[in-house]
């Protein structure tokens, strides 16, 4: 399993576009192939900031997501919304059972 996370301080005058623009990004991620989850967290202590969480079942379910265009458009719709640099980072990750 890959597990991917990441978080954008968006300006505030963009917050509601970003959000509208994040949310249909996992939305249809859900739908992909090899998605396990895919959210979008408004942070608690900074309401300007989003958190991604996302988990999928391997490595190609990650590459086929960047390959995918309107994943791409994604990052250029959010890069547009963004007061500073997007962060992102992959985890390769097994899961146990509790």
């Amino acid at each position: 399993m890959v597990v991917i996370t990441g978080s954008v301080m968006v300006k505030a005058d963009r917050l509601a576009e970003a959000v509208a623009l994040s949310l249909e990004h996992v939305r249809r991620s859900r739908l992909e192939n090899g998605c396990v989850s895919h959210a979008v967290y408004v942070d608690a202590e900074n309401p300007n900031r989003l958190f991604f969480f996302e988990e999928w079942a391997d490595q190609a379910a990650v590459d086929a997501h960047f390959a995918v265009p309107a994943s791409r458009e994604f990052v250029r719709g959010l890069g547009r919304c963004a007061a500073e640099r997007p962060r992102l980072s992959l985890y390769d990750a097994t899961r146990r059972a509790v």
